[in-house]
C-alpha cells in the first residue's frame, strides 16, 4: 500500500518592488540619487550640477534614512558653505527645506533639527539676513495667512496644519545662543504659536481642532513653563477655550474626546513626574511617591498592604527583616543562583529518552520530505 503524498503549496513570489510608489509618503520625490543605496551621501556630492538637485537629494536621503543625520550632517553643511555664496542661493536653500518639512509627512522634526544645525554652521550672512532670519521670514509669510487658511478648503487647511506642526518643532529645536553663551528658544515662535492656537480655535472644525491637539501635545508643557516664568496665564485661557469648544462647538464626538483627554493630560502636568528636590530629604509627608518603590505584602486573607498602611506597620517591618532569610531570591521569586552554585550544577541538561526518540523521528521525516 503506497503512502499518501503530501501536497506542497507552491511558493508565490511577490513582484512588488521595494521602490514601489505605495511605500513612499505623499509628496516624496522618488527621483533621488540611486548612489545612496550603495554608499553614504557624503561621497556622492561632486556630480551635482545645481544646488537644488544636491539639497533635494539630501533631503530625500534623510527622509528615507533619518538615522544618517548624525553621521552626514557635518559634511552636508561643509559642502553648503562652499556652494551657498549668494543671497539667491541662501533663499533657495531655505525654500527647499521649508517645502520638504511642510509637505512630506513626519519630516517636520527632522527638518527642524536640520534648520537648527545649519543656523549655527552656515558661514554666509548677507545683508538680507542669515539662514535663521530668512527661515523665520518664510514662516511669517504663511503665518500671516492663518485666519484665511483655517477657513479654506481641505487642501489649504492640510497645508496650513503641516506648517503649524513644523513651527512647533522649530520652537522646540531651534536654539538661539545669547551673547553670554546661554541657549534660549526663539521668543517670536512662542508668540506665534499662541496666535496660531487662537486661529485654530476660532474656526472649530474637526481638522483645525485635531491640529490644535497635536500642537499642544507637542509643545504644551514647554509653552506653559515659558508663560509661567513671565507671570502669564495663557495656558489657563487655552484650556478654558477648549472646554468652551467641547460644550458649544458642533465638532464630532471623537474630536471632543481628544480635547477632553488633552485637558486631562494637562491636569497631570503634561505627564511629567518631578523628582524630589535634592536639598530636601524625602519623607512620607513631603513626597507623595515616597512608598512607590516599596514592596507589597499580603495578609493571610489575601489583603495587600505596604509601608503606607498604618494598620500593618509592625507586620510590614517584621516581613522586611525576614528578607535576609532568602538571600538567593529576588522580590518576585526569581532564582538568583548561577553557574557554579550547588543547585545550578545539579540541573540535568540531558534530553528525556522518549523526547529524544520523537525528535530524531521528526528530523528523519523532515529530511525525507525535503528530498522528495
Amino acid at each position: 500500500m503506497t503512502e499518501p503524498q503530501l501536497a506542497v503549496a507552491s511558493v508565490v513570489t511577490s513582484k512588488l518592488s521595494v521602490k514601489a510608489p505605495e511605500f513612499y509618503p505623499p509628496g516624496y520625490n522618488q527621483n533621488f540619487n540611486q548612489n545612496f543605496t550603495d554608499s553614504s551621501f557624503e561621497d556622492r556630492y561632486d556630480g551635482y550640477l545645481t544646488l537644488a538637485e544636491y539639497v533635494q537629494d539630501f533631503l530625500n536621503h534623510l527622509t528615507e534614512q533619518p538615522g544618517c543625520f548624525e553621521t552626514e550632517i557635518e559634511h552636508f553643511a561643509e559642502a553648503l558653505n562652499g556652494w551657498v555664496t549668494t543671497d539667491e542661493a541662501l533663499q533657495e536653500l531655505v525654500e527647499l527645506i521649508y517645502q520638504q518639512a511642510t509637505s512630506v509627512p513626519n519630516f517636520s522634526y527632522m527638518g527642524a533639527r536640520l534648520c537648527n544645525y545649519l543656523s549655527h554652521h552656515l558661514t554666509i550672512s548677507p545683508q538680507s539676513g542669515n539662514f535663521r532670519q530668512l527661515l523665520l521670514q518664510r514662516c511669517r509669510t504663511e503665518y500671516e495667512n492663518r485666519n484665511e487658511a483655517t477657513k479654506g478648503d481641505e487642501a489649504t487647511k492640510k497645508q496650513f496644519h503641516s506648517f503649524v506642526l513644523f513651527l512647533a518643532e522649530l520652537y522646540l529645536n531651534l536654539e538661539i545662543k545669547g551673547t553670554r553663551g546661554q541657549v534660549t528658544r526663539a521668543e517670536i515662535l512662542q508668540e506665534g504659536l499662541r496666535e496660531l492656537l487662537n486661529a485654530l480655535f476660532s474656526n472649530p472644525v474637526d481638522s483645525n481642532l485635531i491640529c490644535a491637539v497635536k500642537l499642544l501635545k507637542l509643545t504644551g508643557s514647554v509653552l506653559e513653563d515659558a508663560w509661567k516664568e513671565k507671570g502669564k496665564s495663557d495656558m489657563e485661557e487655552v484650556i478654558q477655550r477648549i472646554e468652551n469648544v467641547v460644550l458649544d462647538a458642533s465638532c464630532s464626538r471623537d474630536v471632543k474626546h481628544k480635547l477632553l483627554k488633552l485637558v486631562e493630560l494637562r491636569s497631570s502636568n503634561w505627564g511629567r513626574v518631578h523628582g524630589t528636590t535634592s536639598h530636601t530629604e524625602a519623607t512620607p509627608e513631603n513626597d507623595p511617591n515616597y512608598f512607590m518603590n516599596e514592596p507589597t505584602f499580603y495578609t493571610s486573607d489575601g489583603v495587600p498592604f505596604t509601608a503606607a498602611d498604618p494598620d500593618y506597620q509592625e507586620e510590614y517591618q517584621e516581613l522586611l527583616e525576614r528578607e535576609d532569610l532568602f538571600p538567593y531570591y529576588e522580590e518576585n521569586g526569581a532564582d538568583l543562583l548561577g553557574p557554579g552554585d550547588m543547585y545550578f550544577d545539579e540541573i540535568d541538561d540531558e534530553m528525556d529518552p522518549e523526547i529524544e526518540e520523537a525528535y530524531e523521528k521528526f528530523c528523519l521525516e523532515s529530511e525525507h520530505e525535503r528530498k522528495q
